[in-house]
């Protein structure tokens, strides 16, 4: 199929079929880092506004080093430093960005719903880096990549997200996913962060560690959002490791190949000890790597998938 989407905005909206073309498409973007020169022309002459309204380290890098891999100019935008922090609407800062002929605008936000506000009245592509507890859809690509890599296949496997589903981002992504290409999904972790109506999604619910991960294929851990909780759900950290965390003795009572994933940054000791996160079976650093193939393929559809003229000729 050819990709006709102008912007990438969720995965809840994508077919199953438009998600194995961005999968594919980011195989060929891989291959291209594993060259001695790792750029390509693919975007030269346009211009991609990072507009980054929340804090970001990995995404935002990674964005970054997709957008100069693909030859492409890109501004990194703050809030701490722009009109925002003087009371400019997010419309107006970004139809300010968009009368400077950007092209392109990546952005991260703390409200749900603003790459789509944000896709309705610009005509630059719009790419959504996470909005508040809603969705993370390149995070949810480049897991579903990884997984794939490992896998091979998605229809039956068995993948347990654990941690704190309620407010991530990246769980929603995932189960959008990860659902739409067959695979059947455990949600896990104390009741107050995974409410049974997650089941409403299709998903299972459990709150027992044990069943959640002992038939697992894939254990997909996430970190406690506290900076998106008015109120601490449990009674400490202590307690949610001793029930929750993985740690060498809870990882020998999974499948030998399952493997451990997540999406950062990590709270060691807290999730997951270091000696499974930089363990064997841990493929943590591999969704970094693939993290820059999948948003430069990602960079590369919303565009048309189209090479400048001259290379075309």
């Amino acid at each position: 199929m050819t990709w006709t989407r102008k912007h990438l905005l969720d995965l809840q909206s994508l077919s199953a079929g438009e998600i194995l073309e961005v999968l594919d498409t980011a195989r060929h973007f891989k291959a291209v880092g594993e060259r001695k020169i790792k750029k390509v022309p693919a975007l030269r002459g346009k211009t991609v506004v990072n507009l980054f309204v929340e804090p970001s380290t990995r995404t935002r890098i990674s964005f970054e080093l997709a957008e100069h891999r693909l030859s492409a100019d890109f501004i990194n935008f703050t809030a701490e430093a722009s009109s925002l922090k003087k009371g400019e609407s997010l419309k107006d800062t970004a139809k300010n960005l968009e009368a400077l002929n950007a092209d392109f605008i990546v952005i991260r936000h703390q409200a749900a719903g603003a790459p789509h506000f944000l896709a309705r009245v610009l005509n630059a592509h719009v790419i959504n880096a996470g909005d508040g507890a809603h969705e993370h859809p390149t995070q949810g690509l480049l897991d579903l990549f990884t997984i794939r890599e490992k896998k091979g296949s998605f229809e039956g496997l068995r993948v347990t997200i654990l941690g704190d589903i309620l407010y991530s981002r990246v769980a929603r992504s995932d189960i959008w996913g990860l659902q739409k290409l067959g695979a059947h999904v455990t949600l896990c972790g104390p009741p107050t962060l995974v409410p049974r109506t997650f089941e409403e999604l299709g998903c299972r619910v459990v709150h027992d560690l044990e069943a959640a991960i002992e038939d697992a294929d894939v254990i997909n851990l996430l970190r406690i959002q506290h900076e998106r909780q008015r109120r601490s759900r449990f009674p400490g950290l202590a307690e949610y490791t001793a029930l929750f965390g993985i740690n060498r003795e809870r990882l020998a009572g999974t499948k030998p190949d399952a493997i451990i994933m997540h999406p950062g940054p990590i709270n060691r000791g807290v999730e997951v000890d270091s000696e499974v996160a930089d363990g064997e079976r841990s493929v943590i650093l591999e969704q970094v790597t693939n993290g820059l193939a999948v948003r430069m393929a990602v960079l590369y559809l919303v565009n048309g998938g189209r090479l400048p003229a001259d290379e075309a000729a």
